[in-house]
């Protein structure tokens, strides 16, 4: 293990789900011997999810994502398993996909809404199913654990939307310890997919550009955003997405950081462009809404002190430090 690799100051420490401490060794997942002495060793833990939702252990001190393997039968059947990698000093952290039948949907009236449904884990009071949103933005764990849980529910996602060759429609199996399923039928190799997002704040001198989607928390604007296309570098994306979503042409575009997103499986790359046009032609589909933010203004929204009450996107968010960035300077 590289310790230096854990201790490089380019490492992004503010954003939800960067923060990942594990070696991924990447190399071994196909070593037979190495992989059984990490599941033997006592030091083992595993992440486990169920319904796209990790389970966590309440306790006096808090929640805790780490189960040892021996615990995984108490709280359900296992449906896959991948190793995700090595904490500093060697202690292996895996990943379990738990089979549905775990968790049981209930009706919870206890906030006044009688349709309101939660999951639970039957006969297991000491256990909580919370989701990665809540748990990155309400800070309910450290910021490794959230990126660990971050990985390993984004694993686990493709895995239960990958059962079957998208070459010939045959069952594949798992291979390279989670991070590759195999069909024994026509030989294809499937591996996990993550989806690349260009995430972008267009600036003209002290104005940047921001916009809102209608599902938006009320008041809130943030960066524009959308998905890299095939044979599109990423400087094209960012130029494409804000003329088809705002009407701005821009002109230079700059890369500033990245953050693993695991709704379901992105990477946010966070950027900086110069608008060379200003006028607004908003689309209608993508935002309902977009304008010009004075530098200022852009600070004020972050402090939560904007006079009409206009709000930045949360911490946990590469938007919010996107901006942050560019607001001082």
């Amino acid at each position: 293990m590289n310790e230096a690799f854990f201790k490089s100051p380019d490492r992004p420490m503010g954003f939800g789900f960067a923060v990942n401490p594990l070696d991924r060794v990447s190399e071994r997942r196909e070593d037979e011997a190495f992989l059984g002495s990490l599941r033997a060793r006592p030091d083992a833990r595993a992440l486990l999810i169920c319904r796209d939702t990790p389970i966590l252990k309440k306790r006096v001190d808090g929640l805790d994502p780490l189960f040892p393997l021996s615990e995984i039968d108490g709280v359900g059947a296992s449906r896959q398993a991948a190793l995700l990698g090595l904490l500093p000093g060697g202690a292996p952290v895996f990943a379990f996909l738990l089979d549905d039948g775990a968790v049981e949907l209930r009706s919870d009236a206890s906030d006044g809404f009688l349709d309101r449904r939660v999951m639970i884990v039957p006969g297991r009071g000491d256990l909580a199913l919370i989701d990665m949103r809540s748990i990155a933005v309400q800070g309910l764990l450290a910021p490794d654990l959230v990126g660990m849980l971050g990985q390993a529910k984004a694993l686990m996602h493709w895995h239960t939307r990958h059962s079957h060759c998208a070459n010939c429609g045959a069952v594949t199996r798992v291979a390279a310890s989670g991070w590759r399923r195999e069909c024994d039928v026509c030989k294809a190799q499937h591996f996990p997919r993550t989806d690349p997002v260009v995430i972008m704040l267009a600036v003209d001198g002290d104005n940047c550009l921001l916009g809102r989607q209608a599902r938006f928390p009320k008041s809130m604007y943030s960066c524009l955003a959308g998905f890299l296309e095939p044979g599109e570098t990423i400087e094209d994306a960012v130029r494409r997405e804000i003329f088809e979503e705002a009407g701005i042409v821009c002109g230079s575009v700059s890369y500033l950081a990245s953050q693993p997103w695991p709704f379901p499986a992105s990477l946010m790359i966070g950027c900086i462009a110069q608008a060379t046009t200003l006028e607004l032609h908003v689309d209608g589909i993508e935002l309902e809404d977009a304008r010009w933010f004075s530098r200022a203004e852009a600070a004020s929204m972050l402090q939560g002190r904007h006079s009409d009450k206009l709000l930045a996107p949360h911490p946990m968010a590469i938007a919010h430090h996107i901006l942050r960035a560019w607001t001082q300077g």
